[in-house]
């Protein structure tokens, strides 16, 4: 039996009344190892042991899954399912732009977390997408579900209905790219960077990019989500490339065809959960000189979609080397779009010098970070030994081209 075929069989399990009545005792539960061994004996003596081992798996990714869901007690999951689908924050954050849309293909659905804030993008276009969940409600758009995987197909329905949007789901079983996309007006499409379990090569995609971005040929809004590690090079010519974090940790990028981005708009970087975004704006050369009193490391998003100068203009920053992203000011800089440090002594790197200079500011607890400049952290970590009562950032980088060390605390 296949992985796929076990998966619908255990799926079936858990779809029972038994099935139901085994989840129901789990509710609650805080699985530890010892727990989990102790339940599994319990629920033997009344239920089938496939039925007990389906709904321990289950309920751990169940558990799992809060981390990106509201109703993750609801759902139904798979290991790689889970881990390949978008957080509903982000999910709902993209949503908003299908605003207006009639009928929408979610291709490649996996398991349905963007099918579930795509049928809710009603909802969702006027509320705040920082919200946990709005109230069950009758999805504002039709969704056609996607996917070769006969499984996730069949839990993306069911967890559409989770949320109260069931009725609103036609699934498609099959290939993507022989998908009926009759009345469909917009597209969402997430292909697979995975094959035979492993992950492909970065820009590499089943469907390729260029089958995903040649569908706007026939459909115009359409938006393509990424690896965060994508060659900006790749996007074509009129479309954006939305690089988003959720606070300082790079998720995704997503790509957006014209019809669905706004006029001359090649890239933006947003942060969650707020929802900040920093777009490109044209102004004068930002210049390069020896760090201030604050340092301001961006978020990686700000950095990939190339809007650093941006960010340095809007705080009247300036950068210290040419080639890296650190910028500085003389006031803190106040932005959702970078972490502020302030400069405790900036100064060439010498490594033979970095104890004393650690210890005249009393640095116990110490953050190393690296750009632009070679070293083993771990090596200089062990090397250093802080032992005072500061806790403290060294930044390893360079200044105009030399290496520079900084010993900063946070902000």
């Amino acid at each position: 039996m296949s992985d796929t075929e076990q998966g619908m069989a255990n799926l079936d399990l858990l779809l029972t009344p038994a099935g139901a009545a085994v989840l129901d005792r789990l509710a609650g539960t805080e699985l530890t190892a010892g727990v989990e061994l102790r339940l599994a004996e319990t629920l033997r003596r009344e239920f089938p042991a496939e039925l007990v081992t389906a709904a321990l798996a289950q309920y751990e990714l169940r558990q799992r899954a809060r981390a990106k869901f509201t109703r993750a007690e609801s759902m139904w999951l798979t290991r790689d399912g889970l881990e390949q689908a978008s957080s509903e924050p982000i999910a709902r954050h993209r949503a908003t732009r299908y605003a207006g849309a009639r009928r929408v293909a979610d291709l490649c659905c996996g398991i349905g977390g963007d099918l579930v804030a795509l049928a809710g993008v009603g909802a969702y276009a006027s509320a705040d997408t920082t919200a946990s969940s709005p109230s069950d409600t009758t999805a504002a758009v039709e969704l056609v579900a996607v996917d070769r995987d006969p499984l996730h197909l069949r839990m993306a329905t069911l967890n559409a209905a989770a949320y109260g949007f069931g009725d609103a789901v036609a699934g498609q079983l099959g290939d993507v790219r022989d998908a009926d996309l009759a009345g469909v007006d917009a597209v969402f499409v997430d292909p697979a960077r995975r094959s035979g379990g492993r992950r492909l090569r970065t820009g590499d995609s089943e469907p390729p990019l260029a089958w995903c971005v040649a569908l706007a040929e026939r459909i115009t809004r359409v938006a393509i989500k990424a690896a965060p590690g994508l060659d900006r090079a790749t996007v074509p010519t009129g479309w954006e490339v939305e690089f988003v974090a959720d606070g300082r940790d790079l998720k995704e990028a997503v790509l957006w065809s014209p019809a669905l981005s706004g006029p001359g708009i090649g890239s933006r970087a947003t942060v969650l959960p707020a929802g900040d975004q920093l777009l490109p704006a044209p102004g004068d050369p930002v210049p390069c000189r020896l760090p201030g009193e604050y340092l301001l490391d961006p978020n990686p998003a700000v950095t990939r979609a190339g809007l650093v100068e941006e960010l340095a203009r809007e705080l009247g920053a300036w950068k210290i080397d040419p080639r890296i992203a650190f910028l500085s000011a003389e006031t803190p800089p106040r932005t959702p779009f970078g972490r502020t440090l302030r400069v405790l002594d900036s100064g060439p790197w010498r490594e033979k010098d970095l104890i004393a200079r650690l210890r005249r500011h009393d640095v116990g607890a110490l953050d190393i970070r690296r750009r632009g400049l070679a070293g083993d952290v771990d090596v200089l970590r062990r090397k250093l030994r802080t032992t005072g009562s500061t806790p403290a950032t060294l930044v390893m980088t360079r200044v105009d081209d030399q290496p520079w060390a900084l010993i900063c605390v946070d902000v």
